[in-house]
């Protein structure tokens, strides 16, 4: 296998036969249990001597939010943190009068070192300038300034690398923020644009109570047909909406087209993290092939998807539930799976990773 392949990390277990309810906490927390509870134990008492961090990199709606967050959940909330660049970044600009009057930004303008002038820099970050990108440097003195804060804690790093000069960078940049004692590692993630297209192309919102769902994927208890404009449509369940028509935001019938380019670069990155030598590197999959899906998953650990049929005799909407399959960007025909066999994909190998040598 050469480092560009993705591997299949299955999480079928023999001995466990019992079926889990992704959905319920209570039954995700036993299947976690039963089908990695060594990993989980490992990890937790690597992380009692030191400290690690990934850098979380995938595509926009990967699910990098979603997979650290129930990994923190298993191992402890307090000892880990999931740091959106993006997010940070966003906070900083909306408050930059503040920040760069407080001791915070005093620490930034002690960290910059760029190419640019530091007032310069401001310039670019504040949009104030058109002639060209900021520079990496004023992004990785504001993450040595937010690192300050968060007390030594494990750090899910998403967004960082987010250009291709980036992720130089990143093999230092644990040295750079004083944290050079800490594991770091790169974890990719492997998700098929038709995955992405469907999340976005399908996702539906109520009106009254803003709560998502997707047609496909995620359908109220209230599914109907419009027989004049022949579609299925989703009304809330929400008791307080008055059963509200659920509509989809402006574009989103557009799927990927609109961010095409951005999932490229993103691509990009990926691959180019996916041929480093010196650091560990985590490959997690979205996706598995239906030839060897029986052999690596239990069924319930497919992403179900949902189709409908009107009858028109009884004026009814019948539900139809199966895995949802999709093409990979290989054109393999494929299950989506469920988050929490990706996460057993992310302990086997973090533990491999933190464990003792």
């Amino acid at each position: 296998m050469s480092k560009a392949d993705f591997p299949i990390i299955g999480a079928k277990v023999k001995s466990v036969t019992e079926t889990f309810d992704l959905t319920n906490p209570d039954s995700v927390s036993k299947y976690f249990e039963a089908k990695t509870g060594k990993e989980i134990e490992i990890i937790k008492k690597a992380l009692e001597k030191g400290n690690f961090i990934a850098y979380f990199v995938g595509k926009k709606n990967a699910g990098k939010g979603t997979y650290s967050k129930i990994f923190s959940n298993l191992i402890g909330k307090d000892k880990i943190v999931h740091l959106s660049v993006g997010d940070l970044v966003r906070e900083i600009h909306a408050d930059w009068d503040n920040y760069i009057k407080g001791p915070k930004g005093k620490k930034l303008k002690e960290f910059y070192r760029g190419p640019l002038e530091f007032d310069e820099a401001v310039e670019r970050f504040l949009g104030r300038s058109a002639s060209a990108l900021l520079p990496s440097e004023f992004i990785i003195a504001m993450l040595r300034v937010k690192f300050e804060e968060l007390d030594g804690k494990s750090v899910f790093l998403d967004g960082f690398p987010r250009e291709i000069d980036q992720i130089s960078a990143s093999l230092y940049f644990k040295e750079v923020i004083g944290r050079g004692n800490d594991k770091d590692m790169y974890v990719l993630i492997d998700i098929p644009d038709s995955v992405i297209n469907e999340r976005i192309k399908f996702r539906r919102i109520c009106p009254k109570c803003q709560a998502p769902r997707n047609i496909r994927l995620l359908p109220t208890t209230l599914v109907e047909y419009d027989e004049k404009n022949d579609e299925f449509y989703l009304k809330c369940d929400n008791p307080s909406c008055d059963k509200a028509v659920m509509v989809g935001k402006e574009g989103d019938d557009l799927g990927i087209e609109p961010i095409k380019e951005r999932l490229a670069k993103d691509q990009q990155i990926i691959d180019k993290a996916n041929e480093l030598s010196g650091i560990p590197i985590i490959r997690l999959r979205n996706s598995v092939p239906t030839d060897v899906a029986d052999e690596n998953f239990d069924n319930y650990e497919l992403t179900p998807g949902f189709s409908f049929e009107y009858d028109k005799e009884n004026k009814a909407v019948k539900v139809i539930e199966s895995p949802w399959t999709v093409e990979d960007n290989k054109g393999v025909k494929s299950y989506s799976l469920m988050p929490a066999p990706v996460v057993v994909g992310l302990l086997k190998q973090m533990s491999e990773v933190l464990k003792e040598e």
